[in-house]
């Protein structure tokens, strides 16, 4: 059985941390770096739920995209949400690696995973930094369909949640360029690729960003807009990395969470 520092110098080939953002805080966060590893668990979200299943599932280490501990805390007392997930892992031997900005920069990445998916050609980064590298991706669909096609194409890829697909442009509009980043992406609205393509896909858009974006668009041009959930893109990923981990470690269990850890329950529909 492999450690879990043997598993981290192969996290790290896969999903260099050097490619993480400043403000990123992916690697170990919790765990013993000798301890033995047999069974690793993939999720999107270390949510509560997702730690019942690695705690009664006796596995040894919770992979995730989403650092727990993005932001900094002053506490880990265990009356809070956060403490108290790090507190059951710790005592259930259980440890806890992110890989996320720097897993979603690289080849076969969250992006580059979602593109292929989609079944873009000749797929590209978004925001390039390092030849194959960076943020988001940007290719052509084989051939020319309709925004509506297009949404419900990816209605069918995407795990089902409370939210769906939201579309902002006609039905009957052509695509066939596609730009799109799995996750969070509005920051990237003005990027030359995004304003270039005929639809951006992502998640999380905010009210004024995309209202903005779309008045702009009546004057000088630009893509209709996809809102996907944000696990739900994220989440193609993780059957990939779970390959790549099987491949670096063949006697090691790698399973996939297929826990849905949108936050959103239900929609009314008015």
């Amino acid at each position: 059985m492999p450690t879990i520092a043997e598993i981290l110098t192969s996290t790290e080939l896969l999903w260099p941390v050097a490619g993480a953002e400043p403000w990123d805080a992916p690697g170990l966060v919790s765990g013993d770096p000798a301890a033995s590893v047999d069974r690793v668990l993939l999720t999107v979200d270390v949510v509560s739920d997702v730690v019942d299943e690695a705690v009664d599932g006796s596995f040894q280490l919770v992979l995730a995209h989403h650092p727990l501990l993005l932001r900094g805390v002053t506490s880990v007392a265990e009356d809070r949400y956060k403490g108290s997930l790090v507190a059951r892992l710790i005592r259930a031997g259980c440890g806890l690696v992110t890989a996320h900005t720097n897993a979603d920069v690289v080849t076969d990445g969250v992006s580059d995973v979602f593109a292929r998916a989609l079944g873009l050609v000749d797929a590209r980064p978004l925001v390039p930094e390092n030849g194959t590298s960076g943020l988001g991706r940007v290719g052509d669909l084989p051939t020319v369909t309709t925004l509506g096609e297009l949404a419900r194409r990816l209605g069918d890829l995407l795990p089902p949640t409370a939210g769906g697909i939201r579309v902002a442009g006609d039905y009957r509009r052509a695509v066939q360029r596609v730009s799109l980043c799995g996750g969070a992406g509005d920051a990237f609205l003005r990027e030359p690729a995004v304003l270039g393509s005929d639809v951006y896909v992502t998640s999380d858009l905010r009210h004024h960003p995309a209202s903005e974006f779309l008045e702009q668009a009546k004057l000088s041009g630009g893509p209709a807009l996809i809102d996907v959930s944000h696990w739900a893109a994220e989440w193609l990923w993780l059957e990939t990395a779970a390959g790549q981990l099987s491949t670096a470690f063949p006697g090691l269990e790698v399973v996939v969470s297929d826990l849905r850890t949108d936050p959103w329950d239900f929609v009314v529909v008015q």
